[in-house]
């Protein structure tokens, strides 16, 4: 790949702290000793060259490639749109896979599974994502004719590709995530919707069920529905209908696991049918596609779309965000030239339709700057009548590019053609998808989704608390002299300015939060931009931990009455894993794990524990004071020296780190996943190596039965496994403010 040269003309790029944490971090290229050889000015334009260079290969182009790389660069130098991380971190380098997401199909053979795991981990390592459909697949026990054996079933065959995923480290920054769905007239389908009972069960991937209307049609008459093996269309049983969706109401309550997406009025939207049913989406839910389609995404940031009258009075600049609108879609449709698939069929398929998905971040920010309380009518007004303008716009910019480029391949057959209602360049124009680092690098709020706080801590390497407050928030305390030290920190501890009633009411209304906002607010807001979104919209319905089971039963019941295309509901505390104390609840509730150095007694009471590694069988020995770990000793039998001498050294160190006060999860998060040379398949998962078995002996013995404690806004979080900040759930994937990691990759 020929370096760049950024022009002379360009004017440097200065970012904000958090931008440039994250972009040092996730985006920047490296040399081989790990040290960034670009800053942000030189990022943007790489990415800028590359995908304006795109232009060349079209005759009846209206612009130069390099004046469009200019305007390229100035579009996202100004934060106006960011494309999705892919694209930042690869264009204009030597591996070019621009793509977000992917969708493969599982075919009903040994042959087709493990193709599909193999496309999938190919897909990984290029650092993109995927969906599955396990609906084709034969219910479990079934008679398979060519072995004379019986069939394992859609949640069996799961745990493999659940375990690719774990091996695999995305494009080197970004984690393996997936979706995986199940039509809800599948004969396994409630193994699929228990699955995720026990905990750690299927890590890399969201759960989402099918639901079809037929289905929720004898849900609300209360009858029976057949379930049907996909393999012969034979009828297995039947299930009362009302029955089966309470069960899924009660998991999401539980866990928040699986989802729903409404799969007959996904396909009533599919542009090409012709082509096949959409069976999956994307991980995070928001972009259905064809088996083989990618995401293609990037996103409009709101927060900069706004204008002063003479009155000093804001309003939305709809010309700005037109000329932006008509630049991102051609951004995008270069993407797609510019891209460079995994597979071929994937390149077949992503330039037979070429969809692209424009979307918004910001929404919040917006709302704030206009003073317009996010759970209002106003507010849904506005949403409606912005995102009608940038499917109108977006809509006009595909055929403006159809006219210099030609349509879409799959055009005449697609139900544009049949109505004769384009050309268009493009099958889809529009989705909402998750910002995740995008607002952190844009310095706005996250989609369309509400602030999770108003101000919180977070904490950087060395250890040092950094306070972020939203600008807009401040800005309004100060102009109306609330502002204070000790203000802010009570609402850096509460996240939230609901209970302070001696603030202004009219501010109380307006800066609120995910938790502030009930539920029905949060589903009318989803269902007011999917109203004017080809694709679908990434939305998370917050609810309090008192939330009942009707509560979560109206809201589904809701989303499929609102138009909705999914949903995913986040019940505070509901999420399991190792959760984190911020600052409220460490004033009230230290983690029992925690304690001071202490010398060691004549003698301890402890457990040893047997685990086989690929070096051999691993012997840990842990002691422990009042149920606390106090020391571990690590032997390895029937080994040599230098791995003995290894295993000890690593019971030592353990062993200090915890005699001087070091709680468990750290020293689970340094062991966990150090690789080794013989890594050994176990019931409880791959064991990689000697640290990551005993990391897996400390976790499953102290971290799992740890107290969930409360966060800033009453959010019970997670820890993020890269930094150790807090996990926020939003947009319906956990994202970490503190570093930009996105469970969704």
């Amino acid at each position: 790949m020929v370096e760049q040269q950024t022009p002379a003309d360009i004017e440097s790029l200065e970012v904000n702290e958090n931008a440039e944490i994250v972009l040092a971090r996730r985006y920047y290229r490296k040399d081989f000793d790990g040290n960034p050889i670009e800053d942000a000015t030189k990022l943007f334009w790489r990415v800028a060259f590359a995908i304006a260079a795109e232009e060349s290969k079209y005759e009846k182009t209206t612009v130069s490639p390099d004046v469009l790389a200019k305007d390229f660069y100035s579009m996202m130098a100004n934060m106006e749109f960011l494309p999705n991380s892919p694209t930042l971190m690869n264009a204009g380098t030597s591996l070019g896979q621009l793509a977000a997401c992917f969708v493969l199909p599982v075919g009903d053979s040994i042959e087709e599974i493990f193709d599909a795991v193999k496309h999938a981990a190919m897909i990984h390592k290029s650092g993109g994502g995927t969906g599955f459909s396990f609906s084709r697949l034969r219910p479990k026990d079934s008679r398979v004719g060519s072995t004379g054996g019986v069939a394992s079933g859609p949640v069996s065959f799961l745990r493999i590709f659940n375990t690719a995923t774990e091996q695999i480290k995305q494009g080197g920054t970004r984690r393996g995530a997936n979706m995986g769905i199940l039509r809800i007239d599948h004969p396994d389908v409630m193994e699929f919707i228990r699955a995720k009972e026990r905990e750690g069960e299927f890590n890399n991937f969201n759960f989402s069920v099918a639901l079809t209307e037929d289905f929720m049609k004898a849900v609300e008459s209360g009858e029976d529905y057949d379930l049907i093996d996909p393999h012969n269309q034979n009828i297995i049983t039947t299930l009362n209908a009302r029955e089966v969706f309470e069960i899924l109401v009660q998991k999401a309550w539980e866990k928040g696991d699986p989802g729903i997406v409404f799969l007959d009025r996904i396909n009533r939207d599919n542009p090409t049918p012709a082509l096949g049913e959409i069976e999956s989406t994307n991980p995070c839910g928001e972009q259905p596609l064809l088996p083989y389609e990618a995401c293609n995404l990037g996103s409009i940031n709101l927060n900069v779309m706004l204008k002063q009258d003479d009155s000093n009075i804001l309003s939305v600049d709809w010309d700005r965000l037109r000329r932006v609108i008509h630049l991102a879609v051609r951004f995008l449709d270069n993407v797609i030239d510019a891209s460079r698939y995994p597979l071929d069929r994937i390149t077949e398929m992503v330039t037979t339709n070429r969809k692209i998905g424009l979307g918004i971040m910001g929404w919040a920010d917006m709302l704030f700057q206009l003073n317009i309380p996010y759970d209002s009518q106003e507010a849904l007004n506005l949403a409606e009548k912005v995102m009608e303008f940038i499917q109108a716009e977006g809509r006009a910019a595909s055929k403006q590019l159809a006219k210099e480029r030609g349509a879409f391949p799959a055009y005449k057959d697609s139900i544009f053609g049949e109505r004769d209602l384009g050309p268009y360049r493009n099958a889809t124009v529009t989705t909402i998808a998750p910002t995740g680092t995008l607002s952190i690098l844009a310095g706005c709020s996250s989609g369309i989704e509400p602030l999770f706080a108003l101000s919180f801590a977070r904490y950087v390497m060395d250890g040092d608390k950094l306070v972020e407050t939203n600008p807009f928030f401040k800005a309004a305390l100060e102009e109306r002299g609330c502002y204070s030290e000790k203000l802010m920190d009570s609402i850096t501890e509460k996240g939230t300015i609901a209970d302070i009633d001696y603030l202004p009411e009219d501010l109380r209304k307006v800066y609120v939060t995910a938790m502030d906002i009930d539920a029905e607010s949060h589903l009318k807001m989803q269902a007011a931009f999917q109203k004017y979104t080809d694709n679908a919209v990434s939305k998370t319905v917050n609810v309090p931990k008192e939330a009942t089971v009707d509560d979560i039963r109206s809201i589904y019941w809701m989303a499929y009455e609102q138009g909705c295309k999914g949903v995913t509901v986040y019940r505070d505390g509901s999420l399991q894993s190792q959760v984190l104390c911020t600052e409220g609840s460490k004033k009230e509730e230290e983690s029992a794990l925690v304690r001071p150095k202490v010398d060691r007694p004549e003698i301890v009471y402890g457990f040893t524990q047997k685990v086989e590694t690929g070096m051999g069988m691993l012997y840990v020995t842990i002691n422990e004071i009042d149920g606390r770990p106090f020391e571990l000793f690590a032997t390895i039998g029937k080994s040599g020296r230098s791995i003995t001498a290894k295993a000890e050294a690593i019971g030592r160190l353990v062993s200090l780190a915890l005699r001087a006060g070091i709680e468990p999860i750290d020293i689970v998060r340094q062991l966990k996943g150090i690789g080794g040379e013989h890594p050994v398949f176990q019931k409880k998962g791959l064991l990689l190596s000697i640290p990551d078995a005993i990391s897996w002996i400390l976790e499953n013995r102290y971290l799992k039965s740890s107290i969930s404690v409360h966060a800033t806004n009453g959010l019970t979080k997670q820890l993020c496994p890269e930094c150790g900040n807090e996990l926020v759930f939003e947009e319906g994937c956990n994202k970490c403010y503190g570093c930009g990691f996105t469970k969704c990759g």
